[in-house]
Order: structure tokens, then C-alpha cells, then sequence
């Protein structure tokens, strides 16, 4: 596998996953009936929050979407196109399935990052968590609820498992293309499995 064509499938996954976010933040305005600047908003932050927030944590400014443009182009034309067909949309279930590439996608590169940045095993695994749901957690503040990935289903941590694997595999000398791939199946095929299962982490009922 060469490193061009790693990196041009990872580029597409990156916009795969990037429309998934922007679409499910979209949706979320549609619901709390924003306006379409609300609904870009929360399509933007959803997708490129993440992002965001790791490279001002890394120090990597400006944000690499602040100098490639082309995640925030794709957030915003994914977020109107939810806006004029919100219902169409919200049917088709691919958009899971988009959605859980993007978790996994967005997780590898964020610890990627932090491991080229020499971070700890526990920093690595907070960057990647980060990079892949801190933009949802935003999307749930913004429209006052508390954020899904504190309160069910299986979703920061697949991003943890996987996270874990791809920095033990990195100091196992694994191939980083492949280490990338790895991580991003592992993240995707947890959560499909859980949502398929039901699997919830345990909760205490007062």
C-alpha cells in the first residue's frame, strides 16, 4: 500500500466522515427548528470542532481547516442541503454508518497527530478522543442538552479502544498507514456493533 494512495483514501474518508458530522449537527438545528445560520453552525462545529480544539492543544495554529478549506466547504453545503431536505436526509441510514467512519477516521488522525507531537500514551488517547467527539459535545451544548457521549451508548469510548490499540501498535514499529487503517476499522465496527446490540456503559440510578 503506498503512501500516496494511504493518503488519498484517508483524505476521503476525512470528507466522508466531515459530511456525516456536519449532517448530524444539521439535523440537530433542524430539530430545535434554527434557522439556517443556526443549522450551519451547528453543522460546522460538529464536523470541525474537534479539529480544532486538538490543533490549538498541539499548538498548530492557525487550525489546519482555517488554511485547507475544504472540510468547512463541505460542512456548510452538507448543512444547507439538510436544511431544505432535513426529512430525506434523516431516512437514510447510511448516515450512521458515515458517521461511525467519521468517529473512527477522526480518532486516528488526532492520536497521528499527538504521537508525532511525542505525546504520552494517555495524552494520545485524550487528542484522538478529542479530535473525534469534542465537535458533537459542542453541537449538544449549544442546543442546551447534555452531551450524548456522557450519558449512553458506546461512542467515546470505541474511540478509546481504538485509540489504545493504534499507540500500542505504534510501539510495536507497525507500518503507520496500516496502524491508521487498523484504528479507524476497530472504532467503526465497535460502534456499529453496539448500536446494533444496544450496548450501553453502566449507569448509576439513584
Amino acid at each position: 500500500m503506498s503512501k500516496t494512495f494511504m493518503v488519498s483514501w484517508l483524505n476521503l474518508l476525512d470528507s466522508i466522515g466531515t459530511m456525516a458530522f456536519a449532517a448530524s449537527g444539521a439535523l440537530a438545528g433542524v430539530k430545535k427548528q434554527m434557522d439556517l445560520f443556526g443549522v450551519i453552525v451547528l453543522g460546522l462545529v460538529t464536523a470541525i470542532g474537534g479539529g480544532i480544539v486538538r490543533d490549538v492543544i498541539l499548538n498548530s495554529l492557525p487550525p489546519y481547516v482555517f488554511v485547507h478549506n475544504l472540510d468547512i466547504i463541505i460542512a456548510i453545503l452538507t448543512s444547507i442541503i439538510v436544511f431544505i431536505a432535513p426529512k430525506s436526509i434523516e431516512k437514510r441510514r447510511i448516515f450512521f454508518y458515515f458517521d461511525a467512519l467519521g468517529l473512527g477516521v477522526f480518532s486516528a488522525i488526532g492520536v497521528s497527530k499527538a504521537i508525532d507531537y511525542h505525546m504520552s500514551f494517555i495524552g494520545s488517547i485524550i487528542l484522538g478522543t478529542i479530535t473525534a467527539v469534542f465537535g458533537g459535545m459542542i453541537r449538544d451544548v449549544l442546543q442546551a442538552e447534555i452531551p450524548l457521549v456522557l450519558r449512553k451508548e458506546i461512542y467515546a469510548s470505541a474511540c478509546i479502544i481504538g485509540t489504545s490499540l493504534f499507540y500500542v501498535l505504534h510501539l510495536l514499529k507497525l507500518n503507520a498507514s496500516i496502524n491508521l487503517f487498523l484504528c479507524t476499522i476497530v472504532i467503526f465496527t465497535l460502534r456499529i456493533i453496539a448500536f446494533s446490540k444496544n450496548w450501553q456503559l453502566p449507569r448509576k440510578i439513584l
